[in-house]
């Protein structure tokens, strides 16, 4: 067979599609799948959110504008936000389930699909301490996981893990609040178009798998023996800062984030009364912060 080109079949079957064979051949694709094809390889994101619950999600992507795009089959929303003469590029994704593990599954996609510089996880928190109230919003980039303990004879003994973020987020928050004040006083603007006037404070806080809404609880106790500045508690900001200490070099983000509208004071008054507007509050602070966190360089 000597001398032989392009394709031989001895007997065989075999099917070709979507493919030219011989010199100078070439494939013909629609423009309009090349240019879907394009865009899903372009896509890029200098921030990067994640919420947990729907209300935080339709806070977020009302007051940042953002709107709904699909990227490796999964629901995103994404689009510009113009900030303070400052153009920043967010997608944000909404985790599949309260908790530490869903939101690192969601740091991962994110990571993944948009290679944001820095990751926000944004949404409501319980209050613990006595300057915070509800309606306030804390953000930080400092985080004690409180879940790590040994349970003993003589009770629990809690080993805790605190976690910062980079030393370049700490100077980006505390640009925020030089420029706005501490505590900085911020207005967001609710549904019925109706302004009102909320407080920003940076912190630490405390995170775990536990609904605290009991202020004498062991928890309670703990956090406020470790740290007593701690400001308030959520449920997944230990689960992103893990996701950011465990991450690969490759597309690996530069910092996080977390912000949280305060609902309730972790007590027994926790209910779903005030989600809705400490949902619009951490949306409306985050969106003040965006221009302070746009370090990507895109």
């Amino acid at each position: 067979m000597n001398g032989n080109s392009g394709i031989i079949n001895n007997g065989g079957s075999m099917k070709i599609s979507k493919t030219a064979v011989g010199d100078g051949a070439t494939v013909n694709v629609p423009a309009a799948r090349k240019k879907k094809a394009e865009k899903e390889n372009a896509r890029h994101a200098d921030v990067g959110v994640i919420t947990i619950l729907a209300e935080e999600a339709r806070a977020v992507h009302g007051v940042l504008g953002l709107e709904r795009v699909r990227s490796g089959g999964l629901p995103f929303f994404e689009g510009t936000v113009n900030v303070r003469d400052v153009a920043v590029r967010v997608a944000a994704i909404r985790a599949l389930a309260q908790g530490q593990r869903s939101t690192m599954a969601a740091f991962e996609n994110l990571r993944k699909h948009y290679n944001p510089a820095v990751i926000v996880l944004a949404g409501i928190g319980g209050g613990l301490h006595k300057d915070v109230s509800v309606g306030d919003v804390v953000v930080t980039g400092r985080v004690l996981y409180y879940d790590l303990r040994k349970e003993t004879p003589d009770g629990t003994r809690h080993r805790g893990d605190m976690k910062e973020a980079p030393a370049v987020i700490g100077h980006l928050i505390n640009s925020f609040f030089t420029d706005y004040g501490e505590p900085a006083k911020l207005e967001a603007t609710d549904a019925m178009g109706a302004v009102h006037a909320f407080r920003a404070l940076t912190g630490p806080i405390g995170s775990g798998e536990a609904v605290i809404a009991d202020p004498k609880s062991e928890i309670t106790r703990y956090l406020e023996t470790v740290n007593d500045k701690i400001l308030a508690v959520d449920m997944e900001a230990g689960g992103l800062m893990q996701a950011f200490h465990e991450q690969g070099e490759a597309q690996a983000a530069l910092g996080w984030v977390v912000v949280r509208g305060i609902s309730d004071g972790a007590d027994t008054d926790k209910n779903d009364d005030h989600h809705g507007i400490a949902a619009r509050n951490a949306a409306t602070a985050l969106h003040t912060l965006l221009p302070y966190l746009a370090i990507g360089g895109s």
